[in-house]
């Protein structure tokens, strides 16, 4: 799919408005087409439904879409018409299917964790979750202002071993000043060396070389509870080159980052110039991948198997989590390669 585009799904709300800036900047950063895709409102659908089927030619053609001169405002086109190599398309349908449908010829699918109806209560909406639990492409979840992590994130970076050290600055700084933020930070994915897909992983070490970035790699343990484990500290995060026999971590700990080095090998031959940090945690994957996203530039992870139950939104347990919490934003990455 190297030609495929970024899709931003839009609807004039201001979160969708930042899931348009971040899918602009990837397109950029993959020197691909922008799709920028705007289900049309019930309104606008019952109206082209009546025309089509009156055949009133004295009926405009079109319905008014102030999306499409919204965005084409935001991304400043001259004219009538969009930017070069970014196209426009009003669906039809519900919101999760026209998404779903228009996202299986999609490099990745881009949305707002909160739609124009969406209560301000609400951390994740109902669209959100339902495509990144069913669609054919990785869709990333761009979280609303109120989750960004602008007034925390110093600390938070310390908190999680994850900081936008010297190599993520070093990445980020043939870019512009509004293309900072998105270059700070590591790729964070979440492995479980004998359940995570490769695709997973392809998707978490491409995000990284287009950044040049480093790629952190974390992965959760469970060890019984001792009076001199503090859950809540920072986790360390230990080189390859560290893992002796001798080493002072503990043996849950050493035989996981063994396991993530085993399946990382692939991986560090396919991306030779991608750093590559690892870490083992003791506890929830979850929670510590929503630590590490205070500090991430993307927080990257694999959905369930999508034939695990008929009929449902199948996304794993940490993937729901971390949607519903993590401070930046989010990839959820099918397996790409299934035959469902």
């Amino acid at each position: 799919m190297s030609n495929a585009p970024v899709i931003a799904a839009v609807d004039g709300s201001e979160h969708s408005l930042r899931a348009l800036e971040w899918a602009r900047k990837e397109a950029v950063r993959h020197d691909c087409g922008l799709l920028v895709a705007h289900v049309l409102p019930d309104h606008a659908q019952l109206y082209a439904g009546r025309r089509a089927s009156l055949h009133d030619a004295s009926e405009p053609e079109e319905f008014a879409d102030p999306v499409r001169d919204w965005v084409r405002s935001l991304l400043g086109a001259d004219g009538p018409g969009l930017p070069e190599g970014v196209t426009y398309e009003a669906l039809e349908g519900s919101v999760p299917e026209a998404l779903r449908v228009i996202g299986s010829r999609a490099r990745m699918l881009v949305m707002g964790s909160r739609g124009r109806g969406g209560f301000a209560s609400l951390l994740l909406g109902s669209s959100s979750r339902a495509v990144a639990s069913t669609a054919a492409c990785p869709v990333v979840v761009v979280p609303h202002a109120e989750r960004g992590a602008a007034d925390d994130g110093a600390g938070a970076g310390a908190e999680a071993g994850a900081g936008a050290g010297a190599e993520a600055g070093a990445g980020a700084g043939a870019e512009a000043g509004a293309d900072a933020e998105q270059s700070a930070g590591r790729v964070v994915v979440g492995l479980h060396a004998a359940e995570t897909p490769d695709d997973v992983l392809t998707f978490a070490f491409t995000e990284a070389a287009v950044r040049g970035t480093t790629v952190q790699v974390v992965s959760a343990y469970a060890i019984p509870p001792s009076p001199n484990l503090v859950i809540d500290s920072p986790f360390a995060v230990i080189p390859p080159e560290g893992l002796a026999d001798e080493g002072d971590g503990v043996p849950a700990e050493r035989e996981m980052l063994r396991s993530q080095t085993e399946r990382l090998a692939p991986l560090r031959e396919r991306f030779p110039d991608v750093p590559v940090e690892q870490a083992a945690v003791p506890g929830d994957p979850a929670g510590r991948l929503v630590i590490a996203s205070r500090a991430a530039a993307l927080v990257v992870v694999g959905r369930h198997h999508p034939r695990r139950t008929a009929m449902s939104l199948a996304i794993g347990s940490v993937a729901h989590a971390v949607l519903h919490h993590a401070h930046g934003p989010v990839a959820v990455v099918p397996t790409l390669k299934d035959d469902v």
